[in-house]
């Protein structure tokens, strides 16, 4: 290996930082993936830095810890339904990279179901000598016999895909099987796939996504699977797909130029019918024969006017012929949000947001009119839709806060919701709680926050605390339960701080477009101003303060240290982006585009430049030892971004942690037990900077 020599003077270093952004990269050999000698300097930093946390004393009783949370044959299984079974992926000490099993409804329900096993995964990847890693498995409707099931090398996104009958519990010998790719395949009828993947040269688009849809028939090569959409290069992707309901099969087609803005088509007698909706409105399905969307922006159309983030449906018959007559299902109010929409039999089911808590409604159609109920949950946490199929009216809620154990509850016809599953309680929340806060960012905007208090709290500024945030894509990030939090951070003392920053969806679409592109700033100073008001407020001091974010999230808390690195004193920076600069060049980069902006416009001189944190590290400012950590396996966001962050640190004479797995994919951890290792990586981390 050759490293450029540290005594590099500071003048000259700050010419470097200066030039980067209009000179070549000198660090791009990082980007090679595999490259030998990309991996010889992996795996010498990371084993070196991996064994320094290691040697914390905390690491050890934390990890033991995390183990057996993540591996507690005692948690919640979440429910798929399909048809007449609850399917359940499952991991744990036995089963490392897990199992795929079903049980009756009736059984589900009891506190020990009797699991059957479909698939063991461990014993395929044994046979095979294959790394494998679910990631999910696409049914029929209604009978749910046919599957196509996605397994992963190592943890990436590309999949490989396979036919399963779950009658026989085999994969189909000579049935439907693609090579690994970043596919997206889904059952039109049992002979016929809408199959999307890498077709050979030009079938990709420039991020990455297949941009042709084609339908795959039974018995036949893939090469004579027919078109049915083609788009351009440009696009984010296309995708085709059928909506099986008990009404009937409706198929249809999209185009995704860019995230949050789209075509849908409906295929009819062999031609696609646009649907007539703005391009940014959300296609939430086809219920009863009834089109679902809801509004990304004010849609003024039939001589009415309906607001951004409503839901509203009607008749796709009479929508297909001109009508417009929309039935508004949910209106947004201040700080009231459109959450999730899901469905059974009969009723549409649709969460709410209420100043980041969750409410249930339920919506029934009769005689062409719409009726509304709120279905109580049990507090002010986050509650979600489990388990909701089109064979019954039952499904189950999940429901989680940050101080009570995560709950399932099961809801049937006119019955109220009832508790039948929860999880233990990972650590004693006696003494502990909970409060709602909110920031003053730095154009007025008010910046809400939850902090989670450990026992004997006293705002002295001398807390230990630990600020997470996003920021982006519009996710909101919710109030929910953790069994590591509690037991690795604040049972031990620690504060931790949830951010719900601009760029999320916390309060709708305009939250989050209040930090798009030449906006994103935005979102840098929410999180800073939230760092600010613990400090005002004495929860915690710059020395006692860490901030931890990963992906979008990574690139926030990279762009917080850079910009104001006296504010921490710690950093965690998992699977991020950080050089703006070249991020739409790698991987699936460029379908972020509308998100952050073209860096080859004058998006990069107008404002990305100004917080893209690669270009901006500055070797006269001191900043906190920051924990880098990614995967080689991640085929999202390029490992490079973490990579040449790291090295050019280094070179700046910048102490860093770095940790990269070789497997895992975008969330680091191909399994439980590298889950395990990586947060109590990262709790130790954390706990020698702040203790």
């Amino acid at each position: 290996m050759h490293f450029r020599p540290f005594a590099l003077t500071v003048a000259m270093l700050l010419v470097a930082a200066t030039c980067l952004a209009e000179e070549a990269d000198p660090y791009l050999w990082l980007e090679e993936v595999d490259g030998e000698k990309a991996l010889s300097w992996v795996k010498e930093k990371s084993a070196k830095d991996t064994a320094a946390l290691e040697d914390v004393p905390v690491f050890e009783p934390i990890h033991e810890k995390l183990l057996e949370i993540y591996n507690s044959s005692d948690r919640i299984p979440d429910p798929d339904v399909r048809g007449k079974w609850v399917y359940n992926f499952w991991q744990d000490k036995e089963h490392v990279r897990g199992i795929w099993r079903r049980t009756t409804r009736e059984d589900y329900a009891q506190a020990s179901p009797n699991w059957e096993t479909v698939i063991d995964l461990d014993q395929i990847a044994a046979a095979e000598n294959e790394n494998w890693v679910w990631k999910g498995a696409r049914g029929l409707p209604p009978e749910y016999r046919h599957f196509m099931v996605n397994l992963s090398r190592g943890g990436g996104d590309a999949v490989v895909a396979r036919e399963f009958d779950a009658v026989t519990k085999s994969f189909v010998e000579g049935g439907f099987a693609l090579p690994e790719a970043k596919s997206d395949v889904s059952w039109m009828d049992e002979n016929t796939l809408w199959v999307g993947t890498d077709f050979g040269d030009g079938s990709l688009t420039t991020s990455g996504y297949p941009r042709i849809v084609k339908l795959w028939k039974r018995g036949t090569p893939l090469a004579s699977a027919t078109t049915v959409f083609e788009g351009p290069v440009e696009l984010v992707g296309v995708d085709g797909y059928s909506i099986h309901t008990p009404e009937g099969r409706y198929d249809m087609v999209s185009e995704t130029p860019e995230f949050f803005r789209g075509t849908t088509y409906i295929v009819r007698d062999g031609k696609r019918v646009k649907l007539d909706m703005p391009e940014d409105a959300d296609f939430h399905g086809i219920f009863k024969e009834q089109l679902l969307l809801s509004l990304r922006s004010d849609w003024t159309v039939g001589g009415k006017t309906y607001p951004q983030d409503a839901l509203l449906a009607i008749g796709l018959e009479g929508f297909l012929s001109g009508k417009r007559d929309f039935a508004t299902l949910f209106t947004p109010k201040e700080r009231v949000a459109l959450g999730a929409v899901s469905n059974t039999r009969n009723q549409l089911l649709v969460t709410t947001l209420d100043n980041v808590r969750s409410r249930l409604y339920e919506h029934t159609l009769a005689g062409g009119k719409w009726t509304s109920k709120e279905i109580p949950l049990p507090g002010l946490g986050s509650a979600g839709i489990d388990g909701a199929s089109d064979e019954d009216d039952v499904f189950y809620i999940s429901y989680t806060d940050f101080l009570t154990p995560s709950s399932l509850y099961l809801v049937e016809p006119g019955q109220t919701p009832k508790r039948i599953k929860s999880t233990p309680a990972y650590f004693d929340a006696t003494g502990m709680k909970v409060d709602q806060y909110e920031a003053v960012s730095k154009d007025g905007t008010k910046v809400p926050y939850f902090i989670f208090m450990p026992k004997g709290y006293q705002a002295n500024g001398k807390n230990p605390t630990l600020l997470y945030g996003y920021g982006g894509f519009e996710i909101a990030m919710r109030p929910s339960y953790s069994g590591a939090t509690g037991a690795a951070w604040v049972g031990r003392g620690g504060v931790y701080v949830l951010a719900n920053i601009r760029g999320g969806g916390e309060f709708g679409p305009k939250w989050h477009r209040a930090a798009m592109q030449e906006k994103h700033q935005n979102a840098f100073d929410d999180f800073i101003a939230v760092a600010e008001d613990l400090i005002e407020r004495k929860v915690t001091s710059s020395e006692y303060l860490g901030i931890v974010g990963g992906s979008n999230g990574g690139l926030l808390v990279g762009a917080c240290f850079t910009q104001r690195p006296e504010l921490y004193k710690a950093v965690v920076c998992q699977v991020p982006l950080l050089d703006m600069k070249r991020y739409n060049k790698l991987l699936a980069g460029a379908s972020w585009m509308a998100e952050y902006g073209n860096p080859d416009t004058d998006d990069w001189q107008n404002y990305m430049k100004s917080w893209s944190p690669y270009q901006n590290l500055d070797a006269s400012k001191n900043y906190p030892k920051v924990l880098f950590c990614t995967s080689t396996r991640d085929d999202r966001v390029h490992p490079g971004h973490a990579r040449k962050m790291v090295m050019r640190m280094t070179e700046m004479n910048k102490p860093v942690f770095y940790y990269e797995n070789t497997e895992g994919g975008h969330g680091v951890a191909a399994n439980l037990n590298q889950r395990a290792y990586m947060w109590a990586l990262t709790y130790a981390y954390l706990w020698m900077m702040l203790g």
